[in-house]
């Protein structure tokens, strides 16, 4: 699924549904972290892009001190209510690119399903200079693809995507592919040009199921679809809903999520 810049503020008109229903990330991801750069009481560390946290939690349990910074006020606001037993955590309502931090501050700046919304170099510039010498920056992000496992579903849903969101949209119909390890390689080896270091990589997998109902809350959070005018969007979302109840009434996303590891020298 492609990404319409401009587009960042309407996940914050979703916020308790982007949170109800976006996935989390798989245990094995954090573990490599993790083993990559140590993160305890003493770690102080960046989120950028908390959403509704769904990658903050793990991060926590470390004992360390994190700073989220979230562009949403109604995101802010479910972040401290979500983790308000947590005094080391805090929040800064901004845009990462628009935030002061001071230089070589952090031992781990990470950024879950958000760093695409930061324009490339000033992102990569700005996490350069707030880590610290040693320090990590951890990017990861998921990557659905839907039902390959029940062509006739997916060919309607393409055709409904025509009538409704390619037409608003002005676009024509994409090519749905599965992300690629070569997708991940090339994103990890950003950061070289930035004068990072130390790059790794990995990909991990999993599978999904809908009901027609949870699919179409689900597609409610992502922002190209939240920007489709109102009266369509109901026509549009109704009209999936439809088709995954006439093949079978269930939906299976296959998941690819990637991570990319880089060093501060």
């Amino acid at each position: 699924m492609s990404i319409l810049k401009g587009l960042e503020w309407t996940f914050d008109t979703v916020a308790s549904t982007y949170e109800k229903l976006r996935p989390g990330y798989v245990a094995e991801l954090y573990q490599i972290i993790f083993n990559y750069i140590s993160i305890d009481d003493n770690s102080n560390v960046l989120e950028i892009g908390s959403g509704g946290g769904q990658a903050t939690a793990p991060m926590l349990t470390t004992g360390c001190h994190l700073t989220a910074v979230e562009y949403g006020e109604h995101f802010s606001e479910l972040l401290k209510e979500k983790f308000r037993e947590f005094p080391r955590f805090s929040v800064i309502t901004g845009k990462f690119e628009n935030t002061q931090f001071e230089d070589n501050v952090f031992d781990l700046v990470f950024s879950a399903s958000a760093f695409h919304w930061v324009p490339e170099e000033i992102g990569y510039n700005k996490v350069r200079n707030i880590l610290k010498s040693g320090g990590a920056f951890a990017r990861f992000a998921n990557h659905p693809y839907r039902d390959k496992g029940n062509p006739k579903l997916s060919a309607e849903i393409d055709e409904i995507y025509d009538k409704y969101y390619n037409k608003f949209h002005k676009k024509k119909r994409e090519v749905l592919t599965e992300y690629t390890e070569a997708q991940a390689k090339d994103r990890a080896l950003i950061a070289e040009k930035y004068g990072f270091t130390d790059i790794q990589y990995a990909l991990f997998h999993r599978e999904r199921v809908f009901s027609a109902k949870e699919y179409i809350e689900l597609l409610g959070t992502y922002s190209d679809h939240i920007a489709i005018e109102e009266t369509i969007r109901t026509k549009f979302f109704s009209k999936i809903e439809e088709a995954i109840n006439k093949y079978g009434g269930t939906i299976t996303i296959y998941d690819t999520i990637d991570l990319q590891l880089a060093r501060k020298l």
